[in-house]
């Protein structure tokens, strides 16, 4: 269970503060819903997810912490992107990672799509549109939740990751 000022990330929603938990009558019996706003969307939005909806509720986690950010930034250089020719397939597996925001599959996709737009732009090519979505959305999430646990700037994650990679590849730490 989750509690009142707690920070989770929900799905596409992003990094959210739980502002209350409350019940509420929709319908013909109350219901319980934690109620949650996004931080970085810039707007007052609430979202409402039932508490007992488990297939809503295990869309919600914890933020990381600090440390599991920093130990995540250190396996970056190591994980493999993923990549699927089939645009299809693609689409369904990315939109399947983006929903769960798991930050090492993001990590993936960012790289996947990176390097496939490198590729594309030595050929004088662009991503395809969906893919630009899926990089972009990629990015968000992973960034917005490194900012919050990090206490930096939404602009600042991605020279903190490179400065980090650059230092731990020269013998520092991470």
């Amino acid at each position: 269970m989750f509690q009142v000022n707690e920070s989770v990330l929900y799905g596409i929603q992003g990094v959210c503060k739980i502002v209350e938990i409350t019940k509420k009558d929709f319908g013909q019996t109350p219901v319980e819903y934690y109620v949650l706003r996004p931080i970085y969307d810039g707007k007052d939005t609430r979202v409402f997810v039932p508490t007992q909806n488990e297939e809503l509720t295990s869309k919600m986690r914890r933020v990381l912490s600090p440390e599991e950010a920093h130990k995540i930034v250190s396996q970056i250089p190591h994980e493999e992107p993923i990549w699927i020719e089939e645009e299809s397939e693609r689409k369904v597996r990315y939109k399947e990672i983006l929903a769960g925001g798991d930050c090492l599959e993001l990590i993936r996709i960012i790289k996947a799509l990176y390097l496939h737009s490198r590729e594309l732009q030595g050929k004088g090519k662009k991503l395809h549109l969906s893919d630009e979505h899926f990089l972009k959305d990629a990015e968000k999430a992973l960034y917005d939740e490194f900012a919050h646990v990090l206490k930096l700037e939404r602009d600042e994650v991605l020279p903190f990751i490179f400065e980090q990679i650059q230092d731990s590849e020269a013998g520092g730490h991470v």
